[in-house]
């Protein structure tokens, strides 16, 4: 299985995906296909420059992805590993989002279980496939 590494800082977002991970639709999706049913929310974390290109790369992968109900964007999901925590990054396919920020869900609070604040800089290893 192949995977990398990216970096980059925490920060606040605007809580709209606490609604998104509440959705029953999203909710057993992601139980299913990811293994782990996901905390109520996302880390919001803003890539380093030299990351971006390794994002980049997620458009071309392949992923699992999330199947939208009416009115919904799709998205699609890689697992991952923050700080030995089991997660999962996901990329809302949504036209203008920010080609250098990644939501990170796992199955506990990561800001919490992790202390982490906003700016603290983190890794994540990505599995592709």
């Amino acid at each position: 299985m192949k995977s990398f590494l990216v970096k980059g800082k925490v920060f606040s977002g605007k809580s709209e995906a606490a609604r998104f991970t509440e959705l029953p639709w999203v909710k057993k999706q992601i139980t299913e296909k990811l293994g782990f049913t996901p905390y109520s929310g996302t880390l919001n974390v803003k890539l380093t420059e030299d990351c971006v290109k390794l994002r980049s790369l997620l458009k071309r992968a392949r992923g699992i992805e999330i199947t939208p109900a009416t009115s919904f964007c799709r998205g699609r999901c890689f697992k991952a590993c923050l700080m030995d925590v089991e997660c999962a990054i996901v990329i809302p396919e949504i036209a203008d989002y920010p080609s250098d920020v990644i939501e990170v869900i796992a199955p506990v609070n990561l800001r919490e279980k992790l202390q982490l604040e906003d700016g603290d800089a983190i890794e994540i290893e990505i599995s592709l496939g």
